[in-house]
């Protein structure tokens, strides 16, 4: 009997231990008393001791403890105003897009289903305490808010394992995060920002309450904590900065995000049987042609009189933005001294067929357009003979390595380049602005910009002390600028009948060794016989 009690009373024990902890758990989570809430007492600040105002100091908005900060009660109110129609579309969208991913478990582990049985944000939006704007030369804005937000969010998922319905429910979430937005780069184009760059300054607070079958998991002693600070911990990681999330917002085919990627060497060889379009059986063309989705003025080759095989040999060269799309438009058109000129057939070249850094010729057959249903192509307008090379710049190399087709599998080459003063490459001038520049007789300015005997200019802003240019000026030249300055000279010019036509309100004279070097400068000049006039201005050089 002894060995009998003994066994009976270990299993008793191995029964007891976990059926005991399992009641006990639901007895705590269930019946455990509620904190009383009493009516709140409203008193003035200098009626608080200093303990209690130190509890209270995190609670006090940034733009009361810190002038960096600007008040947003604007922004806030309307936010409130909006919160009932946001509800409905981001809860819309958390549920078009978790469902996707609960569909993927499905049928495994015993999962029947995954439902959402309740799905709100709560009644309350977050609220903004304060922004602060951070002050920067480049092309973007910097700001930094400071959000804090506890709500009355409620979500009910329920899990089908078998035949049993499993509610789990995430409740008053809480969450004060102070992230660091970042919209860069700017650009002319709505919403004038092509990307939305977040990170996070410091770790952020959670807190949520948490329930499965109706019980609160987060009232456990020990797993409150633990799930609170593992829960930040991991955003942290993710989102802590210098670490970013990218968020496009304009995409690549967007002209405004574009930058140069390489330069397109165009030799026009000749043409061969053109059509006959003067009284005397002959024809003076020319050949026009530029990249697709370019604002710049087409290139010309010079004009052949009465020759309808005519030979050019010239050589050009094109700033390419997008091998991938951009295509060569070519135009062959016969000179006419008075008239308008005829146009004798056009072809257009896609930049994806070139491989970088190899020459290739092509023979095209001139057509009227580009509509294969019209039967007027199908008459003979003579052929075009043209080389073309694509020489991406360094920084390029990786992405345009293989042929420009698309094949993601080929391997990037790394090569090992020469010195930088001996490569040849492209100057990026961007003129962005000017301020306090005043003349004496009218204030239209435009700037001017002169480089190696070659001028350019920006438009000209009307009745303007600060004007905004954003205008963008490229220099191919055969070897670095070491030695270089470039002349800026901001410049105005008269509206109607006037004396002074022109005058200058200032001017700078940048040397371009630093841009080499370094490959990019954006700095605010001095404009020299100015009294208080600036410019900023954005230079790069970007080589082969």
């Amino acid at each position: 009997m002894g060995v009998v009690s003994t066994v009976l009373g270990i299993i008793g024990f191995g029964f007891g231990l976990p059926i005991g902890i399992l009641v006990g758990y639901f007895i705590f989570i269930y019946f455990r008393p509620r904190d009383v809430v009493t009516d709140l007492i409203i008193r003035p600040l200098q009626e608080l001791d200093s303990k209690t105002l130190y509890k209270l100091l995190t609670e006090i908005p940034l733009w009361v403890k810190n002038p960096d900060y600007d008040r947003v009660d604007w922004l806030n109110r309307f936010v409130f105003d909006m919160w009932p129609y946001l509800d409905k579309a981001i809860c819309n969208t958390i549920k078009n897009t978790i469902e996707l991913i609960f569909a993927q478990y499905v049928g495994k582990y015993g999962i029947q289903s995954i439902e959402f049985d309740h799905l709100t944000l709560g009644t309350l939006p977050p609220v903004i305490q304060g922004v602060k704007v951070y002050e920067v030369q480049e092309k973007e804005l910097v700001i930094e808010p400071a959000v804090r937000w506890a709500s009355t969010t409620n979500i009910i998922v329920v899990f089908k394992l078998f035949c049993l319905k499993v509610p789990v429910q995430l409740t008053d979430l809480q969450i004060s995060l102070a992230p660091r937005v970042t919209l860069k780069p700017l650009v002319p184009s709505f919403p004038c920002f092509s990307n939305l760059s977040i990170s996070l300054m410091e770790k952020p607070f959670f807190d949520c309450g948490f329930k499965l079958l109706g019980g609160d998991i987060m009232a456990i002693p020990g797993l409150y904590q633990f799930i609170q600070d593992r829960v930040a911990a991991e955003i942290s990681i993710l989102y802590h900065w210098p670490k970013v999330l990218e968020v496009p917002i304009l995409d690549d085919s967007s002209g405004a995000t574009k930058k140069p990627v390489g330069i397109l060497h165009v030799k026009i060889i000749r043409a061969l049987n053109l059509l006959k379009m003067d009284f005397l059986g002959k024809s003076d063309p020319y050949v026009k042609f530029s990249l697709s989705g370019e604002r710049l003025p087409s290139n010309k080759t010079s004009i052949k009189m009465s020759n309808l095989n005519p030979e050019w040999n010239e050589q050009f060269k094109l700033i390419v933005k997008d091998p991938e799309t951009q295509v060569l438009e070519l135009h062959v058109y016969d000179w006419e001294k008075v008239k308008m000129h005829d146009k004798l057939g056009m072809q257009v070249v896609p930049l994806r067929l070139l491989t970088p850094h190899e020459t290739k010729s092509f023979t095209l057959d001139l057509l009227k357009n580009l509509n294969p249903n019209d039967p007027h192509n199908k008459k003979n307008r003579g052929k075009l003979v043209v080389e073309l090379t694509f020489d991406p710049f360094k920084e390029e190399n990786g992405r345009f390595s293989g042929i420009l087709n698309g094949d993601s599998k080929l391997n990037s080459i790394k090569q090992d380049y020469p010195d930088i003063s001996s490569n040849g490459g492209v100057l990026l001038v961007t003129i962005e602005g000017a301020e306090d520049v005043e003349g004496k007789h009218h204030n239209n300015p435009y700037a001017v910009v002169i480089f190696r005997g070659e001028k350019k200019k920006t438009k000209v802003i009307k009745k303007s002390r600060a004007p905004r240019w954003n205008e963008e000026f490229q220099f191919m030249l055969e070897e670095a600028p070491m030695n270089d300055k470039i002349h800026i000279e901001v410049i105005s010019r008269r509206r109607g009948f006037s004396f002074h036509t022109t005058e200058s309100l200032g001017h700078v004279d940048i040397r371009l060794s630093d841009v080499v070097n370094n490959g990019r400068i954006s700095e605010r000049y001095h404009l020299i016989n100015s009294r208080n006039g600036m410019m900023q201005v954005e230079i790069k050089w970007v080589t082969v």
